[in-house]
């Protein structure tokens, strides 16, 4: 057995037994050893004879870092990226981290909260069903109004950037925005919305809710997978990469696809609200309070984005999985839907945005004003705007 205690003629006399290594450090002596195979917590000395493992007491605060992101459920091969850096990189790194943590979770309540409101609405149907509605075939009531998508897209390239990374695309399936970054940033744009391209997405409503989620699910694989072939080719693909916003007609709703901190608006009885979350840690500061949305909007740090379809290695600038937010979203007729890049979002006023988007007779010219209104602001950045509204089908 090992011993515990201090260890009194360990080398210089200084150092400790993993036993009591492990009490100040409040970390098991199987997980000391775990971490000394990885290279993760090397000990001071490993006794050649019965190779017992001695620690430096001046380990101990390490050690505790260590313990201390297990607990918030850290990777281990990230734990040896932050302990190998100094206080305020380390602090900035786990911040990242942490806000990831905190958007992946809101996906997953937001995906929750849609299945119980889904089941719930769905176990109210089935109760007022006669007994003789059974297997009669209908895929719903007689009076149902048939919707369909008007649409445009457009893409400018501003009046600072000499290249354009955005992509757009508008179709009476699919509406989508991407936002690309890096060497690549054009093809991996370009990638993403193609690999949306080919899904039938349940045509005439055919698809369950459920089967639509798992199909959503693929095709955002299917995105990430083509932008990771897109970049592989440039010089640095693991900076290169994109962001995707898009939405998919089913005929009775919409499929959202969500990654980055391009963004969808409904425009709704007069108002405009904004259905997605950024995956970006600007927002994250904001949504933990320590930076208020004023403040954000000339916040002087790097647009780390969180979560982004990114090339097989990670860059700097993206702390990042590559799995896309998903949901559904019920439509009404007379809705009108927005989808941009941050070139819009991030330089024009909000209330300067639904302006323009009601003013709008139709989609063709609501896009239009939008990139107008970019350029007004200084156009600092590519534009990408899908406007959408939803009709009666004639």
């Amino acid at each position: 057995m090992e011993r515990e205690g201090r260890a009194v003629g360990a080398a210089s006399g200084e150092l400790v037994t993993i036993g009591e290594f492990a009490r100040l450090s409040r970390l098991s002596a199987k997980a000391l050893r775990r971490y000394d195979e990885l290279g993760l917590l090397r000990p001071a000395l490993v006794d050649p004879v019965n190779g017992y493992r001695y620690y430096d007491p001046v380990q101990v605060e390490g050690a505790r870092l260590v313990a201390w992101l297990r607990r918030i459920g850290m990777p281990l091969n990230r734990i040896g990226r932050v302990v190998a850096l100094d206080a305020g990189a380390a602090a900035v790194e786990i911040r990242a981290y942490w806000a990831r943590v905190e958007v992946e979770t809101a996906a997953r309540r937001d995906l929750a909260m849609y299945l119980v409101d889904h089941l719930s609405a769905e176990g109210r149907t089935m109760s007022r069903m006669p007994d003789n509605a059974e297997n009669t075939g209908s895929s719903g009531s007689a009076g149902a109004v048939s919707l369909a998508i008007r649409c445009a897209a457009l893409t400018d390239i501003g009046v600072v950037r000499t290249a354009n990374q955005d992509a757009a695309f508008a179709g009476p399936r699919l509406l989508a925005v991407a936002d690309g970054f890096g060497e690549g940033g054009a093809e991996a744009s370009a990638a993403a919305i193609e690999a949306l391209k080919p899904s039938t997405w349940g045509r005439d409503g055919a698809l369950s809710a459920a089967d639509l989620l798992n199909a959503l699910e693929d095709t955002a694989d299917s995105a990430a997978r083509a932008v990771r072939d897109a970049v592989a080719p440039c010089a640095a693909p693991d900076g290169s990469g994109t962001t995707l916003t898009a939405m998919l007609w089913t005929g009775s709703r919409l499929g959202l696809v969500h990654i980055g901190d391009s963004r969808a608006y409904l425009l709704r009885g007069g108002e405009l609200f904004r259905i997605t979350h950024d995956h970006s840690l600007v927002q994250s500061m904001i949504d933990d309070g320590s930076l208020s949305p004023e403040e954000a909007s000339s916040h002087p740090g790097p647009a780390l984005l969180l979560k982004a379809l990114a090339g097989e290695a990670r860059p700097a600038s993206v702390a990042v999985a590559c799995r896309a937010d998903v949901r559904l979203q019920e439509v009404l007729a007379g809705d009108r839907y927005l989808l941009c890049s941050d070139g819009l979002s991030a330089v024009v006023d909000a209330a300067d945005l639904r302006a323009a988007v009601v003013a709008a007779d139709d989609p063709q010219e609501a896009v239009r004003r939008l990139a107008g209104l970019a350029r007004e602001a200084g156009g600092p950045d590519n534009v990408a705007c899908v406007v959408a509204d939803v009709v009666v089908e004639e």
